[in-house]
């Protein structure tokens, strides 16, 4: 299954037609994409530009040669690794979103699935009269290797894990229960603290987006309400790109993308004649946002 073109079931918007041409700005010579303009290649820029522009007929010739060089620079273990950084290995579960349904790219995707599988952070067995309050001994993964798992990388993974048909594996479920435990007690998350010294910390939007758009169709709503509320209540005010876009993945996963989601998304894309232009990965999932009506998992099919 591939990327899914939802572009004609909305109304064209002359922001969004431009936040794709401003993606394909930073397209290299070779394939690839940078995350700012004349910058060098990425592979978490390239990943998400793939999969902005496939929302829309036409880019195929980029995209394919886009999924090709990330496979080119995939290493022999199966991550997608920042170049001369091979620790750096988050982007290999949005490397995954990119070549989901792309037959040609089965192998390479089937690789970093396994790297996924076999890849976690630093762990320690519980401690009640730690300073932190989170289970530490609960698998997840890590921004970078030999570091503690964090929110983070761990949604992401169990995002790219449950759209390749691996939600039944030991390792997502144990990754789903490390999410649970991290949520914070009055809701939301942030990278992945709960308590210290009996201080509960603050949450952030992205971070609870990206939580809830993992967890979105494996546990109840009841778990996760207090979260959904508060995520409600700061997309309303976000205008941000990844605060706003992930806000709008978290609840558009839960049935619950705003009525006015695709304009303040709009309204956010508008803010760069101030702040200058934001970089590839947040033009790309601020898009998806936008063709998706949130809902990223649908988005890739």
């Amino acid at each position: 299954m591939a990327v899914v073109c939802h572009w004609r079931l909305f109304t064209e918007s002359p922001a969004i037609d431009l936040c794709l041409r401003q993606i394909l700005e930073r397209r290299l010579p070779t394939g690839v994409f940078s995350e700012h303009l004349h910058g060098l290649y990425r592979p978490d820029s390239t990943a998400w530009a793939i999969l902005a522009l496939a929302s829309k007929e036409g880019y195929s010739v980029y995209t394919e040669s886009a999924r090709a060089c990330l496979a080119a620079n995939q290493l022999q273990d199966g991550r997608i690794a920042f170049p001369d950084a091979n620790s750096v290995f988050w982007p290999t579960a949005i490397a995954v979103f990119a070549w989901q349904g792309a037959g040609s790219f089965d192998q390479a995707q089937n690789r970093a699935l396994k790297f996924l599988l076999e890849t976690t952070g630093k762990h320690w067995p519980y401690d009640p009269k730690a300073p932190i309050a989170h289970d530490p001994s609960i698998k997840g993964w890590p921004w970078v290797g030999e570091t503690h798992s964090f929110v983070d990388p761990t949604a992401m993974t169990l995002l790219a894990l449950d759209i390749a048909g691996q939600s039944k594996h030991p390792r997502f479920r144990e990754g789903i229960g490390m999410l649970l435990n991290r949520q914070l007690p009055h809701g939301g998350w942030n990278y992945g603290n709960t308590l210290v010294y009996g201080r509960e910390l603050r949450p952030f939007a992205d971070t609870t987006g990206i939580a809830l758009a993992a967890l979105a169709g494996h546990v109840a709503k009841e778990q996760i309400n207090a979260s959904l509320r508060y995520l409600q209540a700061q997309a309303e005010k976000c205008r941000t790109p990844l605060s706003l876009a992930w806000a709008l993945f978290g609840l558009g996963a839960w049935g619950e993308f705003p009525n006015a989601g695709r304009v303040w998304i709009c309204e956010t894309l508008d803010k760069q004649k101030k702040y200058g232009s934001y970089g590839t990965s947040l033009l790309s999932i601020l898009a998806l946002a936008y063709v998706l009506n949130g809902d990223i998992r649908k988005g890739i099919a």
